[in-house]
């Protein structure tokens, strides 16, 4: 079957396979807005034979050792490479991002595998003193059981692989919900660990209906374990659930990204960098700039340079050399960040480029920028995700953190200064679970990501993204019997 017309099955037990009643849902390709392949679709029969398998392959790959569980995931990382050219093709097709992007997304996702695959191996383990002699008192890090992952369509391929490798590496079986919009990448994905060795049964790969998913994972018995990337409203839900069968969750969810730039460093520089941040993946980022504050002495050339590279990006098929921006994932997107932009508009803001949606086919809309919002827009408290941007000036520090802080989300923040001063203020005075100062280089295998506040809790990346998948034993030991 070609890349046009791509079909997923589900993946249980070590075997592709369809949904037990033979349904499917269809596959749209947001540049065009028609049919691009179709998708299988789980019934509740499908969800109990992902949980049994899951449960049998617990108790096999628990029982191997790390550095066995190591290699299947660095064998795993070489295939995934391997394969870039035609998986970045297919999330290109049915995500819409560039394929640049679709490239550097994919190839990430073999960095995860072989940071995950190493960091496996190191969990450590230790020995308490003891007050009393002849007692032995250590500590064991354990894999908590099979988890039920819940991944996202804006990044298809990443946000899988980091709930497929750290859970592996940890000693855990996984059940992972793909997204039903762009489910080819973790079709790719979970085929490449099986043929990497991974036992039947470690890893399943379901697609369906999301709450009718969550619910029937979240209350089996069987899993001990939630992951999910995706909107509060959703994280919030699912947390509930998981916290009445008392199940620990790791859960990062939206972003309303702060980006603080002060008067001491280049505008026009500033602007070209951020320009590229706030429009990639047509800002259907978790972490992208999304509420600019430039100082006072600096907001005018900021401003004007990032009005004119936004409005000269080149919008189009991904797939098409030079693309710099491709389409919004659905037609529901492309309503929310018009009805967004209509209602700050609506109450005072000032329009800057964009703002409606480009006429024809597909689910395309503009680089926008927006300034003199209002408090009471919407947009001000709510998430675009999408590629808007709200330009404000500000003059002091104090200033800018009450504002840059005044949101319920607490993910990703930047800052962009000279001043070592300015870094220490803004470096304890920023409420968020990343920062990066001077560039916009968060997201990295071997480091911690995550957030505070409406943005979720938990970790993944670094040995942070491992002990979420693990549960604490202490043994006290009594060397001489009694």
């Amino acid at each position: 079957m070609s890349i046009e017309s791509h079909y997923a099955l589900l993946f249980i037990d070590g075997n592709d396979c369809d949904a037990s009643d033979g349904a499917s849902l269809p596959l749209i390709n947001p540049v065009s807005g028609s049919a691009a392949g179709s998708v299988a679709k789980a019934t509740p029969q499908d969800l109990e034979r992902a949980l049994a398998a899951a449960e049998r392959g617990f108790q096999i790959w628990k029982s191997m050792s790390a550095l066995e569980r190591s290699r299947v995931l660095r064998r795993a990382a070489t295939l995934i490479r391997d394969r870039t050219d035609e998986v970045a093709l297919q999330i290109s097709l049915q995500q819409g991002k560039p394929i640049a992007e679709a490239r550097t997304e994919w190839q990430n996702c073999a960095d995860i595998f072989e940071w995950a695959a190493e960091e496996g191996r190191r969990t450590y383990g230790r020995l308490i003193p003891a007050r009393q002699p002849a007692i032995i008192q250590s500590v064991r890090r354990e894999a908590i059981g099979p988890v039920a992952g819940f991944t996202p369509w804006n990044f298809p391929a990443s946000q899988a692989a980091k709930k497929l490798a750290f859970s592996l590496a940890a000693g855990c079986s996984i059940i992972l919900k793909g997204p039903e919009e762009a489910p080819g990448a973790c079709v790719a994905l979970v085929h490449a660990l099986h043929e990497a060795e991974a036992p039947s049964g470690v890893v399943n790969l379901v697609f369906g209906v999301p709450t009718a998913i969550s619910e029937h994972l979240i209350a089996s018995p069987i899993i001990k374990k939630v992951s999910f990337t995706g909107s509060v409203p959703v994280g919030k839900t699912l947390a509930k659930l998981a916290a009445m069968y008392m199940k620990p969750c790791t859960l990062e969810l939206g972003g309303h990204a702060p980006v603080m730039v002060f008067d001491d460093v280049d505008p026009e520089n500033t602007a070209e960098l951020l320009v590229k941040a706030k429009f990639r993946n047509a800002g259907q980022v978790c972490i992208s700039p999304t509420r600019f504050y430039i100082q006072d002495r600096i907001y005018k050339d900021f401003s004007a340079r990032f009005v004119e590279l936004a409005s000269s990006l080149k919008i189009g098929d991904g797939r098409t050399e030079g693309t710099q921006m491709g389409p919004l994932a659905n037609q529901r997107r492309v309503g929310f960040i018009q009805a967004l932009v209509d209602d700050a508009v609506g109450k005072g803001a000032t329009l800057l480029a964009g703002g409606t949606p480009v006429p024809g086919a597909g689910y395309f809309f503009p680089p926008t920028v927006l300034s003199s919002v209002p408090l009471e827009a919407r947009i001000r408290t709510e998430e675009p995700f999408g590629p808007v941007a709200l330009l404000e000036p500000f003059s002091t520090v104090e200033e800018v953190l009450a504002k840059a802080n005044s949101t319920a989300y607490g993910l990703a923040s930047y800052a962009f200064t000279n001043s070592a001063t300015i870094v220490e203020m803004v470096s304890s005075g920023i409420k968020a679970g990343m920062l990066a100062i001077n560039h916009v280089g968060l997201g990295i295998p071997e480091a911690p990501f995550g957030g505070i506040g409406d943005s979720g809790y938990g970790r993944e990346g670094g040995s942070e993204g491992l002990e979420g998948y693990m549960t604490t034993k202490y043994i006290s030991h009594l060397s001489t019997a009694l």
